[in-house]
């Protein structure tokens, strides 16, 4: 946990024991912790000032960037990242007791949107014809089966929101690959290294690039180079539109390595000098 003497709000996205809740508490504790329904809203509410920290998911192993985080944080987002924390995703099909035997006959599966792509395989095998809902996130759709018990419907989610929410864990691990993991962010107002016990020993930058305008032939490759020649290791590149026209994108790039160091330092100028728009989200470490 980030401390024993004082515990910050943090904005994440609830209800209680979704997998955002679970990451959460690791690093946080359990107090201090306010819920809200949508990733913009936890996003917003540190915006605001309304809470310190907000910790919202950004890629999965499984299904790739969480594309609503992506759009909130690098379109006119002001936030800073302060700490990421990698937490594993189990899926389970989950339902009211009083249905735990007819699964078969299953007239609606809700959950996350997410959620459901990891389940696709199992779904498409097991539930084709059964209507997919979605949900603003996993516990929701725990919560919503449990307040519906009159209905045959069934929830994907984890073990916490069986238990938080009353539900039957009608079958185990129902999501299509065994490495499923899901990264999640701790975002604020400030750049800054969010201490933590069982923290990474090295810290991580991560930069938005903007090409320059001319759109010159090999300038990603000039780019690249940047970052190469100095034997800054690269974990992450992944180009997004820009949404101001086809064919216009800008890069998400992680580099291995702190923003004060020195050779990070030359590598921002150069990327400068390269006519290109930088910007840093900061340095923090990973859990």
């Amino acid at each position: 946990m980030v401390g024993k003497k004082y515990s910050p709000t943090v904005a994440y996205l609830g209800p209680e024991a979704s997998f955002t809740h679970v990451a959460a508490t690791h690093l946080f504790g359990d107090d201090g912790l306010i819920p809200f329904p949508t990733i913009p809203d936890c996003m917003e509410a540190v915006a605001e000032g309304k809470v310190a920290y907000a910790i919202v998911p950004l890629e999965n192993a499984l299904e790739g960037s969480v594309s609503m985080t992506i759009d909130y944080l690098f379109h006119g987002s002001e936030l800073f990242i302060n700490a990421e924390i990698s937490t594993p995703i189990e899926q389970h099909l989950m339902v009211n007791e009083v249905w735990k035997d007819d699964t078969g006959q299953l007239e609606s599966i809700h959950s996350h949107p997410v959620a459901l792509a990891q389940c696709h395989k199992y779904l498409q095998y097991h539930y084709r014809r059964t209507p997919l809902m979605q949900t603003t996130s996993t516990a929701a759709a725990a919560k919503y089966v449990s307040e519906n018990p009159e209905l045959n419907i069934a929830a994907i989610g984890n073990r916490l929101s069986a238990e938080k929410y009353g539900l039957h864990i009608a079958e185990e691990k129902i999501h299509d690959f065994h490495f499923n993991h899901t990264r999640f962010v701790v975002l604020s107002l400030r750049k800054g290294l969010l201490e933590c016990q069982y923290k990474s020993e090295a810290s991580k930058t991560t930069l938005m690039v903007k090409l320059p305008e001319d759109d010159r032939s090999g300038v990603l490759h000039q780019i690249l180079s940047v970052f190469a020649w100095r034997k800054l290791n690269l974990s992450k590149i992944e180009s997004r539109p820009m949404k101001t026209g086809l064919g216009n994108y800008f890069f998400i790039i992680d580099v291995l390595e702190d923003e004060e160091h020195p050779m990070m330092k030359g590598a921002l100028d150069e990327l400068a000098t390269l006519n290109c728009t930088v910007r840093s989200f900061g340095s923090y470490y990973t859990f």
